[in-house]
């Protein structure tokens, strides 16, 4: 063997001859081999046999094959006999190695795979995948199903660490992707069934591929599976390639392997990319299988996925916009859905989903070419159900077709554009089809509508009739989609739709209507509409018209006495009546020159009989309102002709005045009123005192029909009153009378009306006086007192029309008196709460100033109502809103008579009311104020006054009261526009600065006891309870407290207060004159926009509010402004972060947030810092909303700070200056912060800076790193370090503790920061980062920090390689100290990793010295020891080929240290042993020498416990190599003898035992090298017999017995049997009466005066063992004795069963001399008295230890033991004399071997008789 060894190894290539007769002995030495040798034969056999196949000779291949052949049958059936693995795989892989011997080899690796165990297997498999895709494909098929059953075999449960770092070794792509493949064709494989067949989703070649010759089963397959899913996650491979192998797991059979496969599809390929083409092609594949009917053989075609995986992979298709574009796959994979062989309802379901899916987002060219073939399937399909199908899979495939074909509709008009087929049918379904369904159809019909846009004239036609026949169905949803149609699918112009939309808006259901009215532009946002300038064509009036009446001919009969029937709901007339009126208006503006044209007015003719039929019994108030005033509306527009229309109706009209609803009525006055303009003046006095006569001359009048005639009296006076010919002075005074006498008596309400009445006659004509007999009176004094009164009332609707009405009367009045009482009256209201009333009182100042810019006439012939609803209380443009009555046209007042006026007016509103001390009547003097700046904005007095009401409007901004606030804003609007240049400069001045703050008020308002600081319950109670708003109960207060200078702090808060109304109400004012100021705001830009940006964050909502309206006003642009002045806002916001205003540090962290996102970094970087800062201070800041705006902040500027550091995001350059000046920010101020949220908030960033930053990181890298490791212990849990501290007292381990918490920290945000720094570190790196890593290892705190940088250690030296060898010899001096102090074992194995690690690339002279020290620590205290394993395990672990050198210095201590007491070090020496040797034999055999010697240098130590460890390892050297050890006997023994004399010390009995070791191993050597060594021993190990400490005196005993048993010699009977007997006695006589020796023995463990008499007898056996006969025969009496004496009660059953071996031996002894005496020999008869007085002495006392002891062990030793001295003995039975004894023993014996023994006595006591 040993020329084939020397001869493999040499490089002399052999010749044929040579190799052959080499090949010829290995046969021989086969041949002779045991099998219990053959593994190891084989081992060096097999791979050079294989090898010799590269040899072109015919005789060496055929002796290669003899001596395969003798292989197999050796080991075919021996399957415990290995085969070398490594060799044969080593053999593989070479690169020269020929194609047979490859193929020979993998025939032997796949055997050896058989044979290995589970370890080898593991770490060998990765070995196999690297580089398989360069091997031949059948070997490759081969290999992967070899590593597949180990993979099933070791990691169905799990992978270890070390064995998925090999996995993730196999970084070759083509590798990893092989290795995928066939996970994958192993997950889709199943057990085949009877039929056979390959597997869905596999073709037969790939089934073939995965299982082999022989089918996988059930269990074996699941096995294989789960290992699979544990080895690929383990590999950590791309989401993408995985994601088909989990997917393909998620739908398989075995539960274990679904929930495995959902678990890793959830967490590990949730991120991969859906629309990746190579992902999608495959899964396509896995669904269609193999489609093309091409060149493929039939055993490569792929079958159709599973129905389970198929339904897995319609979800993912109906997420991939890439399957959706997949042409034709797509297409296959619908049809396989819905017309597949196999398929199911939620398959087909499914495929309709894909199918919308695809709609959606299929390309256009994909679409053109999918579309009509799966419209066509669609089709098809739906008609395949019917519509009482109420299955839920079928509910959801109808659901999914419809939503196709509305998408489709969408996609590819063209489809459907040429005919209406598909409406029909979508229309049909809407009405048969389920509830459940309607929704979708209803959603798929709408969209199908954009398909028939543009469709030909025919089709158009076609579907109105459709539309209009649907829209009579009975489901909502049909009509719903009528309607839809008709207003998307044709314009406004077009008549019948809006016939369909007017029948709509009748519709029971909100949303039909809505949608109708929509359809006729009558919803909400019409206005809106109209101010975009939005040009809506309508259709003309007569084309409209002509619709409608042509489907209802009736429509235009009407009777005066109004009892025909409405052909259409009130509903739908009210809303065809206001679409007709935007017809006509529409006409109107379109046509002004054809306006008076025959065609219109006939037109306009018919509308009006629409409207009188409108105005039937049975329509609604509403239709009777509405139609009333459009009637008044063309009447505005067309007045002679409604004039003379009516004039023959009069009689009609008089019949509404009694109208239940009051606008009808009004409306009715106002067209009787235009009626008497065409009619005489005697029939128009005939008329009105008609109805004089009817309010005088009837008392019980209902108060609709007096309400009625007396607004007609009103406006038919009026009407009469601008004629030429007026009416007569008598029935004028008789109307006057009537309307005095009625507001004189009559309730408020109707007091009001003929109010009302007077003022429309007033506008006209100035009032006469009431002439009365001779006397005459003003109306105004006669009716003071009463509207006096009414004025103070409560019906707000009847003030609101008598001050109204006091303005219209007093336009036309000149009396400098009646002016006076009016005005008066008027500010009688100044307190009024009421807006409605002070808005009311502002028009009525503005008629008596004059200039307003309304006319009588528009008063009273149009639809008007009043100046506030026109201007919509003021904040409208009331010059729009009449713009089109007659814009040029004012009413005038008389403006000498009312001169006066205007100055008391004047000074009532800025001498009293605008700065009052009470609110109200602040708030009366701004509506007021206001009111004449808006209505007489033009008159040259208020033009004169503009200066003084704009200081007026400026001091009312910071008024409380909002709707001063915002009227005075609005005020300021106005006074701008009124102004000229100078005046807008000194008003944007104003503004300006009171915006900035910078502004003060310029006149105080003087505090009184009841005027109000502050609004009600803004700052509590007071003390008592009360309220707090007044200056009185503030300075109650603040006496109350004993402190009167609160009063200064409670008036600085109102200031405060004031200041923000100020700056709220001039942003509502600088945003109405923003527009028009242009260039005079552009120097006070740089100081606005800052704190208007500010601002817009207030928390106050209306500051938000205000402040959006002037930036909305003031900026075009906002972004690019924004842009433009970035600094400046950002460097303000800055500042107003650290405001001691608290909703000014709220909105600067508010505003900062938003505007900081999606910055680039020469924008933001300059502030970067300061951002950082102010977030940090917010989110520490004393108020939560701040806080909370501060988190906000922090995370704007956390997104902001990691896009800017991403290199893939940003500019290399700019993402380093970036990180920086963060990170060191965030490691110094955040991660170390004291605030939870700013740690948190700071770790945060960090780590995903470090995720994206790559190489923009690597300047920081040492200061993240040293960061991130301290954070481990700064930022854990508290609570875990008390736990730690108290774990003993609960019962913890606290070993397991510390692995929790480092398990803990190792899941931690910093710790994945620190594996992602890994990533990027490089060599320049190095040499900042492994300094501060040697700092921290010496001074870091707190275990998951240390174990941290240990760990830390550990994974950086294998990123760096080679680069880190500068660096080993800093590195290990700090960490090998480490691991010897270090305390936590979780901490030491950490060190140690990292030291081994560090070792692998050190030097030789360090790892020399770093080995030398490691092993001295074995000689150490404890944590040395520890050190010293944990240490040397690590080696082994991670440095395995450094340590190979260096086995005769590690090899000697990890095998004396397995001997140490504390078995936790023992132990792991032990393991370390196991581990890392290959036999135990083989290893001390090779390293004995070096051994030997550490054992008699521990020896030779003065430590005690080295001395004993070296005695255990001398007992465990001479058990594992008995002889073998004969040539370093007399080393050791010399050695052991040297130390055995002298004082006891603890564990000196392992001395002992290890000269009884040796003598039982070394006997033959020591005695033939000088034999009177085995003497000295004797008597050495015999006088250790004597001492008194009971361990060590039982082991000189056991150690006696070894030295009499090994040495065998006869002269150590005389020499040890009478001390033994000595002995014996003297423990007899401590038994029986040395009670006080007992007592003593209790006191110590260590002294016993008894000598162990079981040990004592031992000996004596083995003396009589090795004794001559008649050295036996002179001590008889002793040996009786002695067997008397240990037979005695008094000693335990183990004495006696010492005693019953004894008697064995000697009967043993005895039996041969009476044989030989048989033969003639000369001791007969000493024999045989012997034997005689043994019977009858010993005898008696066995069978009476048979009966007193009940141990089975005893009685059977005991019968064992009577048999054997009753067989010597010729005894007759009746000279027995227990014989009654031994009788009753046997009958009560139940042990049944022990009976048989009695039993085969008392048989030859009765033989002999």
């Amino acid at each position: 063997m040993a020329e084939s060894s020397s001869s493999s190894s040499s490089p002399v290539v052999k010749s044929d001859a040579e190799t052959e007769e080499l090949l010829d002995r290995m046969l021989t030495r086969l041949a002779l081999c045991d099998d219990s040798k053959l593994e190891t034969l084989l081992s060096k056999i097999l791979p050079l046999t294989i090898s010799s196949l590269s040899s072109n000779s015919t005789a060496v291949r055929n002796k290669v094959l003899e001596i395969l052949s003798h292989v197999n049958k050796r080991v075919k059936y021996q399957h415990e006999i290995g085969l070398p693995l490594q060799e044969l795989w080593k053999l593989y892989t070479e690169a020269n190695a020929t194609a047979i011997v490859k193929n020979f080899c993998i025939v032997y690796i796949e055997m050896a795979f058989e044979r290995v165990n589970i370890k080898e297997k593991e770490n060998m498999a990765p070995v196999l995948v690297a580089n398989i895709s360069k091997l031949p494909l059948q070997h490759q098929e081969i290999i992967l199903r070899i590593v597949a059953r180990v993979i099933g075999e070791c990691h169905a449960s799990g992978i270890d660490e070390e064995v998925a770092v090999k996995y993730r070794s196999v970084n070759g792509s083509q590798d990893r992707e092989l290795f995928s493949e066939f996970c994958l064709h192993l997950m889709l494989y199943k057990q085949s069934s009877q039929g056979g067949g390959c597997s869905p989703g596999l073709s037969i070649a790939q089934s073939n591929r995965v299982a082999g010759k022989n089918p996988l089963k059930n269990e074996e397959l699941l096995m294989r599976k789960l290992g699979v899913l544990n080895v690929v996650d383990a590999m950590e491979l791309g989401p993408e390639p995985v994601y088909p192998l989990y997917l393909v797991a998620s739908a398989d059979s075995q539960e274990a392997v679904i929930k495995k496969g959902e678990e890793l599809l959830r967490k590990k390929a949730a991120s991969a990319n859906l629309d990746d083409s190579n992902l999608m092609n495959k899964l396509f594949l896995l669904f269609n299988g193999t489609t093309s009917t091409g060149n493929v053989a039939p055993e490569s075609k792929v079958n159709p996925a599973s129905v389970s995986l198929k339904t897995k992979l319609m979800s993912v298709f109906c997420r991939s916009i890439t399957a959706a574009n997949s042409f034709p796959a797509t297409l296959q994979c619908i049809f396989g859905c819905i017309y597949g062989s196999g398929t199911t309802s939620r398959l087909k379901q499914l495929g309709m989903e894909f199918t919308v899916w695809v709609f959606k987002h299929a390309k256009s060219d994909q679409l053109k070419l999918m579309g009509p073939v799966i419209l066509t399937g669609i089709l098809k399909l739906l008609d395949s159900y019917s519509s009482s199908d109420s299955d839920a899979i079928a509910r959801d495939t109808k659901t999914f077709s419809f939503q196709a074909i509305g998408l489709l509709g969408q996609r590819l008009p063209h489809l459907f554009r040429d005919k209406i087929d598909m409406a029909v049918c979508l229309f049909d379904a809407l009405k048969t089809e389920s509830e459940s369904l309607r929704f979708v159809i209803q959603e798929a019909t709408s969209s199908l509508a954009a398909a028939y846009k543009g469709a030909p004239a025919t089709v158009l036609m076609d579907l109105e009739t459709l539309l209009l026949n649907n829209f009579q169905a009975e489901q909502n949803e049909v009509r719903l989609c009528a309607v839809r149609w008709a207003t998307s699918l044709f314009d406004l112009k077009h008549c019948p739709s809006r016939f369909i939309c007017m029948l709509g808006v009748a519709d029971s259901r909100l949303d039909i209507r809505e949608m109708a009215l929509e359809g006729l532009f009558l919803d909400k946002d019409m206005g809106q509409s109209r101010r975009q300038n939005i040009d809506f064509k309508y259709p003309k009036l007569g084309e409209m018209l002509d619709y409608i009446v042509k489907q209802q001919p009736k429509l235009l009969e009407s009777s005066e006495m109004r009892e025909q029937k409405l052909l259409f709901s009130s509903k739908m007339y009210v809303a065809m009546i206001k679409f007709l009126l935007k017809c006509f208006e529409s006409e109107l503006d379109q046509n002004n020159s054809l306006g008076r044209s025959t065609e219109f007015l006939s037109s306009v003719e018919t509308m009006c009989l629409l409207l009188e039929h409108a105005m039937a019994y049975e329509g609604s108030v509403e239709l009777h309102a509405t139609a009333s005033k459009a009637l008044i509306t063309i009447g505005s527009y067309l007045p002679e002709m409604i004039a003379s229309h009516y004039v023959p109706r009069i009689s009609w009209l008089k019949q509404l005045l009694s109208h239940v609803d009051l606008d009808t009525r009004e409306s009715a006055a106002r067209l009787l009123g235009i009626a008497c303009s065409a009619i005489p003046p005697a029939t128009s006095s005939d008329l009105i005192s008609e109805l004089l006569s009817a309010i005088c001359k009837t008392n019980n009048l209902r108060f609709e029909s007096l309400h009625g005639m007396l607004c007609a009296i009103g406006y038919a006076t009026a009407e009469c009153m601008s004629k030429a010919v007026a009416i007569p002075g008598t029935l004028f005074q008789k109307i006057l009378k009537c309307l005095t006498d009625v507001a004189n008596s009559e309730t408020a309400t109707l007091a009001s009306i003929a109010m009302q009445a007077l003022g429309h006659i007033g506008l006209r004509a100035p009032l006469p006086p009431l002439v009365d007999d001779s006397s005459s009176v003003d109306i105004l004094i006669l009716l003071n007192e009463k509207l006096s009164k009414l004025l103070s009332g409560d019906d707000n609707k009847a003030i609101q029309k008598i001050v109204i009405s006091l303005g219209h009367i007093c336009v036309k009045e000149t009396s400098p008196s009646l002016l006076n009482i009016a005005l008066d009256l008027i500010f009688s209201l100044c307190r009024s709460k009421v807006e409605d009333v002070l808005f009311a009182a502002g028009e009525a100042l503005s008629f008596l100033w004059g200039g307003i810019p309304v006319t009588a006439d528009v008063i009273l012939k149009t639809n008007y109502s009043s100046l506030s609803m026109t201007s919509n209380f003021l904040l409208g443009d009331i010059s729009l809103s009449l713009s089109k009555y007659n814009p040029n046209e004012k009413c005038e007042a008389n403006e000498n008579y009312h001169a006066t006026i205007r100055d008391s007016i004047t000074r009532k509103l800025f001498e009293t009311l605008l700065y009052s001390s009470r609110k109200e009547e602040r708030c009366a003097g701004t509506v007021w104020l206001l009111s004449l700046t808006m209505y007489c904005g033009r008159h040259p007095t208020i033009q004169q006054m503009l200066p003084q009401i704009q200081e007026a409007f400026s001091h009312l901004l910071g008024e409380q009261n909002e709707l001063t606030q915002e009227l005075a804003s609005q005020g300021m609007s106005i006074v701008y526009d009124l102004g000229d240049a100078a005046m807008k400069k000194t008003l944007v001045d104003a503004l300006v600065t009171t915006l900035t703050g910078s502004g003060k008020r310029k006149r105080a308002i003087k505090l009184v006891e009841d005027s109000e600081v502050f609004q009600e319950g803004t700052i509590g109670e007071s003390l008592s309870g009360g309220k707090l708003s007044t200056y009185k109960e503030l300075c109650s207060l603040a006496n109350e407290m004993g402190q009167p200078d609160m009063i200064y702090k409670f008036m600085d808060l109102a200031n405060h207060q004031a200041s923000l109304n100020s700056k709220r109400g001039a942003a509502f004012g600088f945003s109405k004159i923003a527009k028009q100021a242009g260039d005079a705001l552009q120097p006070h830009l740089q100081l606005l926009i800052p704190r208007l940006v500010r601002y817009q964050y207030d928390p106050d909502k209306n500051v938000q509010d205000a402040m959006a309206h002037i930036w909305k006003s003031l900026v075009a642009d906002p972004k690019r402004t924004i842009d433009q002045h970035l600094d400046l806002i950002v460097d303000d916001l800055i500042i107003q972060c650290g405001s001691r205003l608290w909703r000014s540090r709220e909105a600067s962290c508010l505003a900062l947030a938003d505007i900081i996102q999606g910055r680039k970094f020469e924008q933001v970087g300059k502030h970067l810092k300061k951002i950082w800062t102010a977030a940090f201070r917010a989110m520490d800041d004393i108020k939560e909303t701040v806080r909370n705006a501060g988190d906000r902040l922090c995370r704007a500027i956390s997104s902001l700070t990691i896009r800017l550091c991403d290199i893939s995001l940003t500019e290399v350059s700019d993402a380093r200056e970036a990180m920086g000046i963060v990170l060191p920010l965030l490691l110094a101020d955040g991660i170390l912060s004291k605030v939870d949220s700013i740690r948190k908030a700071s770790i945060g960033v960090v780590m995903k800076l470090a995720k994206g930053a790559g190489i923009a990181l690597r300047p920081h890298l040492s200061d993240l790193v040293c960061c991130m490791l301290e954070s481990l212990s700064s930022l854990e849990d508290q609570g875990l370090n008390y736990v730690e501290l108290h774990a003993e007292n609960v019962g913890i381990q606290s070993e397991k503790l510390e692995n929790l918490r480092i398990s803990i920290a190792k899941s931690s945000p910093m710790w994945e920061t620190l594996d992602l720094c890994i990533n990027v570190i490089n060599t320049e790196s190095l040499n900042l980062l492994v300094p501060r890593l040697a700092h921290l290892v010496r001074s870091g705190v707190g275990l998951n920090t240390r174990v941290g940088v240990a760990s830390f250690i550990s994974l950086l030296i294998p990123k760096v390689g080679v680069d880190v060898k500068p660096f080993t010899s800093i590195l290990l001096r700090v960490l090998f100290p480490v691991v010897k102090e270090e305390k936590s074992a979780a901490a030491k194995r950490a060190f140690a990793s990292a030291c081994a690690m560090v070792l692998k690339h050190a030097g030789h002279s360090q790892a020399q010295k770093l080995i030398e020290d490691t092993a001295a620590l074995h000689t150490g205290e404890k944590n040395a020891q520890i050190s010293c394993a944990i240490l040397l395990k690590s080696y082994y672990s991670v440095a395995s080929d450094v340590l190979s050198g260096y086995h005769a210095v590690i090899f000697p201590v990890i095998f004396i240290s397995r001997f140490e007491d504390d078995k936790n070090i023992s132990g792991l020496f032990e393991e370390l042993w196991e581990d890392s040797t290959s036999g135990e034999r083989v290893t001390i055999q090779l390293y004995l020498g070096e051994i030997v010697s550490l054992i008699c240098e521990g020896l030779a130590s003065s430590s005690w416990t080295s001395k004993r460890k070296s005695a255990q390892a001398i007992c465990k050297l001479s058990e594992v190599m008995g002889e073998s050890l004969s040539s370093y006997h007399h080393v050791l023994l010399d050695s052991v003898m040297k130390e055995l004399p002298g004082r006891l010390w603890e564990g000196k009995e392992s001395l002992l035992y290890a000269i009884g070791a040796l003598s039982s191993s070394c006997h033959k050597a020591i005695s033939s090298e000088n034999p009177v060594t085995s003497d000295a021993i004797l008597n050495m190990v015999s006088s250790a017999c004597t001492k008194k400490v009971k361990k060590y005196r039982e082991a000189a005993f056991s150690s006696l017995d070894q030295v009499i048993k090994a040495f065998g010699d006869p002269k150590f009977f005389n020499v040890i049997f009478p001390l033994l007997f000595g002995m014996c006695d003297s423990s007899a006589a401590n038994k029986s009466g040395s009670a006080h020796l007992a007592s003593d023995a209790a006191k110590t463990d260590n002294v016993d005066p008894a000598v162990p008499l079981e040990k004592i007898l031992g000996c004596v056996m083995s003396c009589i063992h090795v004794a001559h006969l008649n050295d036996i025969f002179e001590q008889k009496k002793n040996l009786m004795d002695l067997l008397l004496i240990s037979l005695l009660p008094g000693f335990q059953w183990t004495v006696k069963l010492s005693a019953f071996s004894l008697i064995k031996e000697l009967c043993s002894r005895l039996q041969s001399i009476l044989v030989e005496a048989s033969k003639g020999a000369s001791q007969h008869d000493s024999a045989t008295s012997f034997v005689q007085e043994l019977f009858y002495s010993v005898s008696p006392k066995i069978v009476e230890c048979i009966s007193t002891i009940k141990i089975a062990q005893v009685h059977i030793s005991a019968s064992e033991c009577l048999l054997e001295v009753t067989g010597l003995a010729s005894v007759r039975w009746t000279d027995v004399g227990f014989k009654e004894e031994l009788l009753h023993q046997y009958e009560v014996e139940k042990n049944e071997e022990a009976k048989s023994y009695l039993k085969k006595c008392i048989d030859i006591f009765e033989n002999l008789e």
